[in-house]
């Protein structure tokens, strides 16, 4: 990616939403502002509750040609016409997601802070991916994907890269050069305006 171009917003549901409140929440961030994807990534193990929610998602994006993945369930991402699946354990599921889904199906794998797991991933046939948290949390063992990562995969690998979690204002005007596409999804949702709340993290960017 060159200095010039800003990073492309790439949306992450909350673990837990009304199927129905949550497509007018989302209708309102997509006609408001550009946006590449949206992952659907539900805490919830229950396959029906799953399914509504991806289909509630699947109907707005689709409607404004914004692509739909969903954690981690390979199945359920081609039972229900997803564009693909976010795989979050590194590589080891990337080549079984390929063969399932095919050669034009969107797979993306979640590293953590491992450049070894992303290279091998890509190796592997992902189409992105994501390092993680970049900002300050409690979550896990506190660990942070570093600016360090983010700037020698830009500079070394083409793979696009997604820089996901804890973002702050400064974390994306630090890494817009060096990152592909930010995941927003917590930052936002809980705003009263999540649109708005996109908008200042759009204009931090730079």
């Amino acid at each position: 990616m060159t200095d010039q171009e800003q990073p492309q917003i790439y949306l992450i549901t909350p673990a837990e939403f009304d199927a129905r409140q949550f497509q007018d929440s989302l209708a309102s961030v997509l006609d408001a502002h550009p946006v590449a994807c949206l992952r659907v990534a539900l805490s919830t193990h229950d396959e029906d509750r799953i399914a509504r929610a991806a289909d509630a998602c699947r109907e707005v994006c689709h409607a404004r040609e914004v692509a739909v993945v969903i954690d981690s369930h390979i199945a359920l991402a081609e039972r229900l016409g997803l564009d693909g699946v976010h795989l979050t354990d590194g590589a080891r599921s990337v080549r079984k997601a390929r063969k399932t889904l095919g050669p034009d199906a969107i797979i993306g794998a979640f590293c953590a802070q491992s450049r070894h797991e992303g290279m091998n991933a890509g190796e592997a046939g992902a189409d992105y991916i994501a390092f993680g948290p970049v900002g300050a949390t409690g979550l896990g063992d506190g660990a942070q994907a570093e600016p360090e990562l983010f700037g020698w995969w830009s500079e070394m690998i083409e793979l696009p890269v997604v820089a996901e979690g804890a973002l702050t204002a400064d974390l994306l005007a630090a890494l817009a050069p060096v990152t592909d596409f930010f995941g927003i999804g917590q930052e936002i949702w809980g705003r009263d305006d999540p649109a708005a709340a996109l908008g200042q993290m759009i204009r931090a960017m730079g």
